[in-house]
């Protein structure tokens, strides 16, 4: 039976509302000709500490807001050679590897479809300095949390507690949406219903069977 109690959608964007995060770095590395495996080794090490919670290091920084963009992106290419061995440039890096997202049109139309069959939506972002759409959020989102502006980061409980409040909502009101199932495993500790989202079709399956699209 579809279940009526879900109120409000809050979801991710990079690689939920956009295409895999995988494919645009994929791109970005084959068109700066950066050592694929230097790359991986490096970010595997940080979002492993980002995630673990063991210490700080620049992707805490970049999406709590407390590290500048151009810092994380000199620190990042300090540790980055070409598949020739030279240096990668630094400004402009993040751009760059998100250069490649495009929409993905089709969770688009299940936001505005939600939210015109009556379901409240917003957005929980952690920012990489990423340029957002954000002409369109006025028409999707009653609430909008990037990261950096509020100063908290997913997996905090606070970031959720966050939307929530701009909701007006409880915990077993909402469904949280993400692509990173640390985030997703998160929200459903504080009783948020999780979608760990693998594609379109699956997370809007989901979001049909909660009574949530017409």
């Amino acid at each position: 039976m579809p279940d009526k109690t879900v109120k409000a959608v809050i979801t991710d964007w990079g690689g939920v509302l956009t295409s895999p995060l995988n494919d645009a770095v994929g791109a970005w590395l084959a068109a700066d000709r950066i050592d694929a495996d230097r790359y991986r080794t490096v970010m595997r090490a940080w979002v492993k500490q980002a995630y673990d919670g063991a210490g700080t290091n620049p992707i805490h920084g970049l999406e709590d807001g407390s590290l500048a963009t151009e810092e994380f992106e000199r620190l990042l290419a300090a540790e980055l050679l070409t598949v020739d061995g030279g240096p990668v440039a630094a400004a402009g890096l993040i751009s760059r590897m998100f250069g490649a997202f495009s929409p993905v049109e089709p969770m688009y139309e299940a936001l505005r479809a939600a939210r015109a069959h009556g379901t409240r939506t917003a957005l929980l972002s952690n920012s990489w300095g990423n340029d957002y759409p954000r002409d369109v959020f006025a028409d999707l989102f009653d609430a909008v949390v990037i990261s950096c502006e509020v100063g908290l980061r997913k997996p905090d409980e606070r970031i959720f507690h966050h939307a929530l409040g701009l909701l007006g909502l409880d915990a077993a009101e909402c469904v949280f949406i993400d692509d990173i199932e640390h985030n997703v495993r998160a929200a459903e500790s504080l009783g948020i219903r999780g979608i760990h989202h693998t594609s379109a079709d699956a997370t809007i399956a989901e979001l049909r069977e909660l009574d949530l699209l017409p």
